[in-house]
């Protein structure tokens, strides 16, 4: 969960929104909306790469074990908090697939 102490927060905070202007600012040059992506994914990886290697020396399995699940929990909370609430906006505008509600019923009967 990314809920550290307050006292925390505040020693990294300027250095990620340096980081994500840079991000934003190199990404605009590729002329490409997702190319921010790319951006994010090599310095999350780097940063974590960087995290084990100067506060562990080498890799270990329990290692790639954490940080695996690191990166998995943050893609579940970022999807619970941001895209299901926006899922359910698009639902509510567009209308859901049938086949979803039919499921739905059969399980409810179960």
């Amino acid at each position: 969960m990314p809920y550290i102490n307050p006292k925390n927060r505040g020693q990294f905070d300027p250095l990620i929104d340096e980081l994500a202007e840079k991000i934003v600012e190199e990404s605009k040059k590729e002329n490409y909306d997702g190319a921010f992506a790319g951006f994010l994914n090599y310095v999350c990886t780097r940063l974590a790469l960087k995290v084990i290697r100067q506060r562990f020396g080498k890799m270990r399995y329990w290692l790639l074990a954490t940080v695996t699940g690191v990166f998995k929990n943050i893609a579940d909370e970022f999807y619970r908090r941001l895209g299901i609430p926006y899922e359910h906006k698009q639902i509510n505008k567009s209308g859901d697939v049938d086949l979803y509600k039919e499921f739905s019923e059969e399980i409810e009967k179960m």
